[in-house]
């Protein structure tokens, strides 16, 4: 038995599980970016990992496809609705299957098959008698002539007043409000003042579904346990508003059989597209729709993004349980991405599309850098550029293609070894990891699956070392020593590759090929391979090159446009006036005492790569660090800014240390130096910024 950490309950690994993965549609408004991918390659991983251990696992998706907001760029492209969402959906599916994402199924919510199920949960739910009609008040653009949606709406936050938050809720505070609720709302249409309007509205009583959701999310493990507890703080303290699901004409959708003039909302139709793509592949596959979401035998989980939680885990749920439809085994909810701690930025380049990064970069590194970042939390992702590069380079070129390319041509002609020899217990230990590594993959804590793999690698790669391969090939009286180690290497290479494959699918298939062997089963990582020829070693990975990732970045900065934050104050402009640079952190902590530069030169400021980090589980603010200075010089250090910083975040930054400071014993250990970093007096300790070196420095360097 092995456990699922997402419950701490036990799985049988014998037993085969039918498992139905969603990921939420893509809207058919704009093209795939690095911030979607996040989503769609977590799920495309867990989907293969459950594939790789012998589940019968579905990946079904579609295009979102309804809603003013396409009828408006229909419009502006001068084609049909029809026509523009066939065209977006062409653009979507060839983004998806460029990063090897996998789909069983990619329909679309504008089907007959999504059409009829629409229907037959709508008349389950007016059966119910949870549907009322009132005459609502809903902002309307006088320019374009429509009922403008949530989305292009934009003003003050009612509850925080934080402002140019959208029109559905505030990513300030996280308060849910309609657009009409908003101070100095304006359209983003045509930048004009919404004015009110009246028409009749469709709207779902949700308040007479809370027992039933009260229950569903606040036990079992459905949900995260930060999720269950955000729902219960923020929306089932008190009533439940109700649901309003229709918009009136004109209006880009499936007009409501029972209510002419009338449209199920996008945010009605949009999930049922999970239930119409399943019931499209089963048309195909001669099977059974209820075998899918109808059956306890049948496991349900969506991965969305922490943005749409509220109607995959109050209005969603309250539609199946109506409609007598499976509930979902698990909703996995993941943060935003971040690109080196900020929200990505047009201006700054890093609102990067999925078809400008693959103009300059392999779709590999972006899938294994997600694994390496995702864990089962509801947390932002922050890709940060120095540690992308740093993590790529060193652990799949450096550590675990490196096995191959160092041993693989040097065994073309004679094959692996008959026999498995002695690696000291490598393999042995390697497959015994495999049960918490795939624990890890299950529980969708990506990060410490690839953590548990690497660490293969960091044992395999000294055997090579240590052999030294490359001199063995020189004396023909080892040419039977000269196998064994490779025989072990290019095992050992294979074993981790299997265990990645999830991650890695063109690595996996690359890894098959060489050793004539197609890697498609879990267990292929249990036992070495023997006897067997080994193919021409062919290029797998290269590293990534710096400039490759800044043309990237340069390429999606809108043309002409200049990034504020780092342009050139005009002639004449003092500097801190041009960025409103606050003086408070100043007057907090004024200047010190005047030093000499003989004073200064005293303290030996060094650039430092962060190479691993780590908890101290006894102190409340401290971080082990250990720093590399370039070639074998490292110093451990213990920094105070737990508070601040995720182990992860750190490893592969840049970071400025004192770097001749006397060593001071701590209880944890001996710190050998400091990493500098900036703060407020008086500031939280959550407001800590460790200094970071700017692009083309490297290791070692001194800072003057």
């Amino acid at each position: 038995m092995i456990c699922d950490l997402s419950n701490g309950s036990t799985i049988d690994p014998s037993i085969v599980r039918r498992i139905l993965v969603t990921s939420a549609l893509p809207y058919a408004n704009g093209e795939i970016h690095i911030g979607h991918l996040v989503e769609y390659l977590q799920t495309d991983i867990w989907v293969r990992f459950q594939q790789l251990i012998g589940n019968r696992c579905l990946y079904l998706c579609a295009d979102d496809t309804h809603g003013t907001a396409v009828m408006i760029s229909a419009r502006k492209a001068g084609v049909s609705e029809a026509e523009f969402i066939a065209r977006m959906q062409e653009s979507h599916q060839r983004d998806f299957a460029a990063f090897d994402i996998r789909f069983d199924h990619y329909g679309s919510t504008n089907s007959a098959a999504n059409r009829a199920i629409c229907e037959r949960i709508w008349h389950s739910i007016r059966q119910a008698e949870l549907v009322v009609e009132r005459d609502v008040e809903q902002l309307y653009d006088p320019r374009v002539g429509t009922f403008l949606p949530d989305r292009f709406v934009r003003g003050q936050c009612p509850k925080c007043g934080s402002p140019d938050e959208p029109g559905d809720n505030c990513s300030r505070c996280g308060h849910h409000y309609s657009p009409s609720e908003l101070i100095e709302p304006r359209s983003t249409l045509s930048g004009a003042t919404p004015e009110l309007r009246k028409a009749p509205h469709l709207f779902i009583e949700l308040e007479k579904l809370r027992g039933f959701l009260e229950s569903w999310t606040q036990t079992g493990d459905h949900l995260q346990a930060e999720i269950a507890n955000y729902l219960k703080g923020h929306f089932l303290g008190e009533p439940l508003r109700d649901w309003d699901i229709s918009r009136p004409a004109p209006y880009f959708g499936f007009e409501i059989p029972d209510s002419p003039g009338n449209y199920w909302y996008v945010w009605f139709d949009a999930p049922i597209g999970y239930i119409a793509s399943t019931h499209e592949w089963c048309e195909r596959h001669g099977e059974r729709l209820d075998d899918w979401w109808r059956s306890p035998e049948c496991e349900v989980h969506h991965f969305i993004g922490k943005d749409i939680t509220y109607f995959h885990t109050l209005f969603w749920p309250g539609m199946l349980k109506t409609a007598g439809f499976s509930l979902p085994t698990k909703v996995h909810i993941h943060g935003f991405l971040t690109v080196d701690g900020e929200k990505m930025s047009k201006s700054k380049g890093t609102f990067v599309a999925a078809r400008t990064y693959l103009r300059h970069l392999d779709p590999s590194y972006l899938r294994y850098f997600y694994a390496s970042k995702l864990s089962s939390r509801v947390e932002d992702l922050d890709l940060a550029v120095d540690e992308f590069i740093a993590k790529v380079n060193t652990d799949l070129v450096n550590k675990i293609v490196n096995l191959a390319s160092r041993t693989a041509k040097f065994v073309e002609s004679t094959g692996l070894s008959p026999t498995y020899p002695d690696d000291g217990g490598l393999f042995v230990a390697a497959a015994a990891a495999g049960a918490e590594i795939r624990e890890a993959f299950e529980a969708t804590d990506f990060s410490r699956a690839v953590r548990l793999i690497v660490a293969l690698a960091d044992r395999a790669n000294p055997f090579v070392e240590e052999r030294r391969p490359w001199d063995l090939r020189k004396d023909p009286a080892k040419a039977g020593e000269l196998q064994d180690v490779c025989t072990v290497a290019l095992n050992l290479f294979r074993q981790i590759v299997v265990y990645l494959s999830p991650v890695l699918p063109r690595l996996a298939e690359q890894a098959g090929a060489l050793l004539g062997d197609p890697i498609t089963r879990w267990e292929q990582s249990q036992t070495p391979l023997v006897g067997k020829p080994v193919n021409k070693f062919t290029h797998m990975l290269r590293r990534v090159e710096e400039k490759d990732v800044l043309a990237m970045i340069e390429e999606s900065k809108p043309a002409g446009e200049v990034d504020t934050a780092t342009a050139s104050p005009a002639p004449g402009v003092v500097g801190s006036t041009t960025w409103n640079d606050s003086g408070v952190p100043l007057a907090a902590e004024p200047l010190a005492p005047e030093c000499t530069i003989d004073d200064f030169q005293k303290i030996d400021l060094r650039v430092a790569r962060v190479i691993a980090a780590e908890d101290v589980p006894e102190a409340k603010k401290l971080l082990k660090l250990t720093l590399s200075l370039g070639g074998d010089t490292t110093k451990n250090v213990f920094a105070g800014i737990k508070e601040a910083y995720k182990p992860e975040q750190l490893v592969g930054k840049l970071v400025v240390c004192v770097a001749n400071l006397a060593p001071r014993k701590m209880k944890f250990g001996t710190s050998e130096g400091m990493v500098t970093a900036a703060s407020t007096d008086g500031a939280p300790p959550t407001e800590v910024f460790v200094i970071t070196a700017d692009t083309g420095a490297v290791p070692g360097q001194r800072v003057h």
